[in-house]
């Protein structure tokens, strides 16, 4: 048990965040998101939403200064963007850099840089189209 780390976050999902690099990429899958089939490492968050990881993730690493954008998302099908990309943003606009505006991908373009990520985190996000990309900031002690 460590103090500091939000319960959400498993052992193996806090190996990979302590592996990753500056740089590095890490995906957040919905439910329907092809999680093991597309990712070199993965870690499973079942029963737990994005925005809940979000909010356990990103006080433990910077998001990266260098990109253009706060995160990557999968282009929507329908008529208004999914509900949680607000939240997304909401949650974002805490931590520098994360006011930046989304960079968003067609689903075979999203789907091959979640194969170059780090790792991909499988959650049981249940809305559609809730799939998220950051990407992680330089460490500076």
């Amino acid at each position: 048990m460590l103090k500091g780390i939000s319960p959400l976050i498993s052992p193996d999902l806090l190996k990979m965040l302590s592996e990753m690099g500056h740089g590095d990429e890490i995906v957040f899958g919905d439910s329907n998101f092809p999680a093991a089939s597309h990712a070199q490492r993965l870690v499973r968050a079942d029963g737990h939403s994005i925005t809940a990881l979000l909010e356990a993730v990103l006080p433990l690493f910077p998001l990266d200064y260098a990109a253009d954008y706060s995160a990557v998302l999968m282009v929507f099908r329908g008529d208004s963007e999914p509900a949680v990309w607000k939240r997304y943003a909401e949650i974002l606009k805490q931590y520098p850099d994360g006011e930046k505006q989304f960079l968003t991908l067609p689903k075979p373009q999203f789907y091959e840089r979640a194969k170059n990520a780090y790792c991909i985190v499988a959650t049981s996000e249940s809305e559609g189209f809730a799939n998220l990309i950051v990407r992680k900031g330089v460490i500076r002690i």
